[in-house]
């Protein structure tokens, strides 16, 4: 079996849905990291932004990459809050301009006595930009 290898970052806009619904964008800083945004709109206005190391497995699908991550989330409701989530999840990269993703997004929250969040489960589908 053949050991992970990096995958090309794109830049790519769309939405993701789950616990919560959010416009998702992926912006490449070189090759294979990539900043990950997310704007939540649903309940409180939210504000994620992740640092994603893509990798795809040497001899496996060509579209197939998973990526983890980490980075802040800026929650502006009745009261701020400030966390440090993960960023954890698998997509696929279609022929066409076309992505497709799942993913995990759990945070732990540091203006709000230090909490941990479990949830944040989504569905991603995003457009293309530039040819992977």
């Amino acid at each position: 079996m053949a050991g992970p290898g990096l995958a090309q970052s794109t830049l790519e806009a769309g939405i993701r849905y789950g616990d919560d619904f959010s416009i998702d964008a992926t912006f490449p800083l070189s090759k294979a990291p990539r900043l990950h945004t997310a704007f939540y709109v649903e309940g409180d206005f939210a504000l994620g932004t992740y640092f994603d190391w893509l990798f795809a497995l040497d001899g496996g699908p060509k579209g197939l990459r998973f990526f983890p991550g980490i980075g802040p989330e800026f929650y502006f409701g009745e009261e701020f809050d400030l966390a440090i989530a993960g960023d954890i999840g698998v997509e696929y990269l279609f022929d066409f301009p076309i992505t497709i993703g799942i993913d995990w997004r759990p945070r732990l929250s540091i203006t709000d006595d230090f909490r941990y969040y479990s949830g944040n489960w989504g569905i991603t589908a995003r457009f293309r930009f530039v040819k992977a």
